[in-house]
């Protein structure tokens, strides 16, 4: 029997009523919750691995992610609660109410830079050399963050039939309607951006490149991503889509420095030396 949670791909042939969360005695755990955590996890694992590359230390990977998580997911709330205002305005206490849901990647990708530029600052570390190390790993969070909202049955696009069109039972209507799996399309593109910045990564010829190389990529996706979806913030008063619009300038902005550094590349940085120098003399706390 389909339940109202059913989840369907009809295409792949696959009906499923996803857990959305379980209970450990008193506890309630919410698959949205398990998911951005493991996220989370990869992608420090991943990060602390590579951190010598950058002229950093596994260190310096623990205590940024320290530092940077509460500035993500404080940015995340406020830029959600922000562009939403209509939702808390006439109980703005409201805004602290975060069980009740309501972040935006966006928000926390930009807190996230923000948390990584005050981290670098006060440990006297490479900003640019920091961000081409976390901003892959960011992708990796954001590839797997993006199934939890399939188990929210979130963040999904406007009605469709083509090929893999996801199934989600309208409790107004009564029937089944097939959506865009937006979340399915971003996931995928995220973690096709990891593994192209992945491999950049390895022949970088500046501090500040593969950073560039996310900005332009995540950017692009998300401006044809966000248009399919049914969910989006809107500038006030207007039909412009927040994430689309920032999407396409942080897009034109990343190339245009990309291409002016292909054509007059700027001076190289000694993080090449410095990983080295790690690599060989042990851990070194910049």
């Amino acid at each position: 029997m389909y339940r109202y949670t059913n989840i369907s791909f009809p295409s792949l042939g696959i009906d499923i009523d996803p857990v959305r969360a379980f209970d450990i005695g008193p506890l309630s755990i919410h698959m949205y919750g398990i998911i951005i955590a493991f996220g989370l996890v990869l992608a420090t694992v991943y990060c602390m691995r590579r951190a010598p590359q950058f002229g950093l230390t596994e260190d310096h990977v623990l205590d940024g992610v320290l530092w940077v998580t509460p500035f993500a997911f404080l940015c995340a709330r406020a830029y959600y609660c922000a562009f939403a205002w209509e939702m808390y305005a006439d109980d703005p206490i409201s805004v602290l109410y975060i069980w009740q849901g309501g972040i935006a990647i966006y928000g926390g990708v930009l807190g996230a830079v923000l948390g990584i530029l005050v981290f670098c600052r006060v440990k006297k570390i490479s900003l640019g050399a920091t961000l081409d190390l976390v901003l892959p790993g960011f992708l990796i969070g954001q590839a797997i963050g993006r199934w939890g909202n399939f188990f929210n049955r979130e963040a999904f696009g406007a009605e469709t039939d083509s090929f893999l069109r996801m199934g989600l039972y309208d409790t107004i209507t009564g029937t089944v309607t097939y959506h865009h799996p937006t979340f399915l399309y971003e996931s995928v593109w995220n973690a096709l951006g990891f593994l192209v910045l992945h491999s950049l990564s390895k022949k970088r010829e500046y501090d500040g490149q593969i950073a560039l190389g996310y900005v332009a990529w995540y950017g692009l996706g998300r401006f044809f991503i966000e248009a399919l979806r049914t969910d989006s913030l809107y500038l006030p008063g207007t039909e412009i889509r927040v994430s689309q619009l920032l999407a396409v300038v942080s897009f034109f902005a990343a190339a245009a420095v990309l291409i002016y550094f292909m054509l007059k590349p700027p001076m190289k940085t000694l993080f090449v030396d410095r990983a080295q120098d790690i690599e060989e003399g042990g851990n070194e706390d910049a």
